[in-house]
């Protein structure tokens, strides 16, 4: 029998503003002398004004037959048009398309399913020349298609996740990477005491950063542990996370750097770390070889020091490449780079079937609506941990993702949304006559 569809009624387009800003990596890098809080330098990176320019989104709302309105945000990471990302995202491009194209294509869809929607976004589109969408676009879009396909089945996104994908939904929530800044310690106090898996993210974008010889990164990686030892309970064990974006590869020859990266180990003691793209190669394949090179030289060392991928390792293929080529212990699944939802949950399911670790993260660059529909992503997928977003005031990212996971936990926890619930389709209630339900306790499946 012909499958009732539940197709939106209404579609709007709002710009706004993301959490944070969006900075020109390579201008950065390649000044000699910057200041974060002053624009001395010109950008270089295609498509930025400035140095450092606001970050901007647009929300994207699918009004559905029964009332409902879901809601996705298009946003990308603040180093834009960096290691093979796409250009710096602009809304005002991207609103005519999205209204003369977009727009009437959302209103055919039958969003009462998620992954179809999702791989249907990602393909490229014959009104852009066959070419893809913004990965800003795809990111948002498919939030609101998965937001849209929730409300339509009553029940959570890990849900449908669950549902669509036959995983497991996590019985706790995920851990949190928090990102404060390095020059902080109240902010850092304050994630000590709420106890996050992880801490502090820390970034150091410019070599100046880490120091001659990397002694002002040392020194810092040594004050952090020491304030966890503190201020933090005697039971408290969080990994210690550090993002150099390449800082270390600049300041030290390949040789050097396992050397130095024990050196940070010791810092860190007792703790575990992690250092996040301590190179940045001109190339994937040179970032490739680099990395595992550096890997396989640190556990030659028996050190405990793990390698985390973030720059050219953008894409699902990409994940698999880096995994495949032994250069990671962990990959940053970093959602607005992935594009379509469907990636980021592929590229975690992926993770832990090849026992790689994961990190599903994002940028501060992104949203409170953006944040909350990851964590549920989360719960369905199980990554090692979450990156806290967005902006880096830690204490609000925090607060998001905790509190949606422990929402959505208690939901699905006592309340069965495919027993004896039917899916609302153009206001009324009813099932689809080909679709069977079969109830469990960690959410519905097809």
């Amino acid at each position: 029998m012909t499958r009732t569809q539940a197709q939106p009624i209404d579609i709007r387009f709002v710009s706004g503003l993301s959490g944070y800003f969006h900075k020109d990596l390579q201008a950065v890098k390649s000044s000699p002398e910057y200041n974060p809080l002053i624009d001395n330098i010109s950008p270089v990176t295609p498509g930025f004004d400035n140095v450092v320019q606001a970050g901007e989104v647009i929300s994207i709302l699918i009004r559905l037959p029964n009332g409902a309105v879901a809601v996705g945000d298009c946003a990308d990471v603040i180093f834009s048009g960096a290691a093979s990302r796409d250009p710096l995202f602009i809304p005002a491009e991207h609103l005519p398309f999205l209204e003369n194209v977009v727009r009437p294509w959302l209103l055919k869809r039958d969003v009462s399913e998620f992954r179809p929607n999702a791989i249907e976004v990602e393909a490229p589109w014959h009104a852009l020349g066959n070419k893809r969408l913004h990965t800003a676009v795809r990111y948002g879009l498919t939030q609101a298609l998965l937001s849209a396909t929730a409300l339509v089945w009553h029940c959570t996104i890990s849900e449908v996740i669950s549902r669509e994908w036959m995983v497991d939904i996590s019985t706790r929530p995920i851990g949190l990477l928090a990102s404060c800044h390095r020059n902080d310690n109240l902010q850092l106090d304050r994630m000590i005491m709420k106890q996050v898996a992880l801490l502090p993210h820390a970034s150091f974008v410019h070599v100046n950063d880490i120091g001659p010889k990397g002694q002002t990164m040392l020194d810092y990686v040594h004050s952090v542990s020491e304030r966890v030892q503190e201020r933090g309970s005697p039971d408290y064990q969080p990994k210690l996370h550090f993002d150099v974006y390449g800082t270390i590869g600049d300041a030290f020859a390949i040789d050097e750097i396992p050397a130095f990266l024990q050196l940070v180990e010791r810092a860190a003691h007792p703790y575990d770390v992690l250092i996040e793209s301590p190179i940045v190669a001109e190339t994937k394949e040179a970032q490739l070889q680099c990395l595992r090179q550096l890997r396989k030289s640190l556990l030659a060392r028996n050190s405990r020091v793990r390698i985390v991928a973030d720059e050219w390792c953008n894409t699902l293929q990409d994940i698999r490449e880096f995994a495949e080529a032994d250069a990671v212990d962990f990959v940053q699944a970093k959602m607005p780079d992935l594009g379509s939802l469907h990636n980021s949950i592929d590229a975690v399911i992926y993770c832990r079937e090849r026992n790689i670790g994961c990190c599903l993260g994002g940028s501060a660059n992104e949203t409170d609506t953006s944040a909350r529909i990851t964590s549920q992503i989360a719960l369905a997928t199980q990554p090692d941990f979450i990156l806290s977003k967005p902006g880096i005031g830690a204490d609000e990212g925090v607060m998001i993702l905790t509190n949606e996971m422990l929402r959505t936990l208690a939901l699905v926890e006592n309340f069965d949304c495919a027993s004896e619930k039917k899916m609302s389709i153009n206001g009324s209630e009813t099932l689809p006559d080909d679709v069977q339900l079969q109830p469990n306790r960690n959410g519905i499946r097809l």
